[in-house]
C-alpha cells in the first residue's frame, strides 16, 4: 500500500509525457543552428530537432510532431519558401508557427514570406533577444494543450 501511494505521488507530480515543446531548427549552417539553440536556451524544457536542408526538415516533420519551426530561406536542395508552402498546404501543419530567419533583408522577401505563411520574419545576423521574444510570443499564443 505504501509503495502504491508513493508511485501515485510521483506520477501526479511528473510532467505528462509528450508535453515538452519541440522546435525544429532548419538551416544549412550548423553554426546558425547552434546559435539559435543558444539564443533559446533560457526557455527551459524545450527539445530541439535540427535539419540541415528543406528536404530533411520535411522528413523530420513526418517522423515526429513539433510545435514550431525556425526556418532559413536560402538552402541548397529546397528553398525555405517551398518548405513553407508545403507546410501551409497540409492541414496538419497549416497553423504550425514558423519563424523565418534569413540573410534576405529586403522588403520584397519579407513580404513574400509573410504572404506564404511565415508567422515572423527575422534577418541575420539576428538579435538573440528578438528571436527569444518571438518564440515566447508564438508559444504563449497557442491554445493550451488538452483543449
Amino acid at each position: 500500500m505504501c509503495v502504491s501511494r508513493r508511485l501515485s505521488a510521483l506520477v501526479s507530480r511528473a510532467r505528462p509525457l509528450g508535453l515538452m515543446d519541440t522546435i525544429l531548427v532548419v538551416d544549412d549552417s550548423p553554426t546558425i543552428r547552434r546559435m539559435v539553440r543558444a539564443a533559446l536556451g533560457s526557455l527551459g524544457e524545450i527539445a530541439f530537432r535540427e535539419a540541415g536542408s528543406g528536404l530533411r526538415a520535411i522528413e523530420v516533420l513526418g517522423m515526429e510532431p513539433v510545435q514550431m519551426v525556425i526556418l532559413d530561406l536560402n538552402m541548397p536542395d529546397m528553398h525555405g519558401l517551398d518548405v513553407l508552402r508545403f507546410l501551409r498546404s497540409h492541414d496538419r501543419y497549416r497553423d504550425l508557427p514558423v519563424i523565418v530567419v534569413t540573410t534576405r533583408g529586403d522588403e520584397s522577401s519579407r513580404q513574400t514570406a509573410l504572404e506564404v505563411g511565415a508567422s515572423t520574419y527575422l534577418t541575420k545576423p539576428f538579435m538573440p533577444s528578438a528571436l527569444l521574444s518571438s518564440v515566447r510570443a508564438l508559444l504563449d499564443a497557442r491554445v493550451p494543450r488538452g483543449r
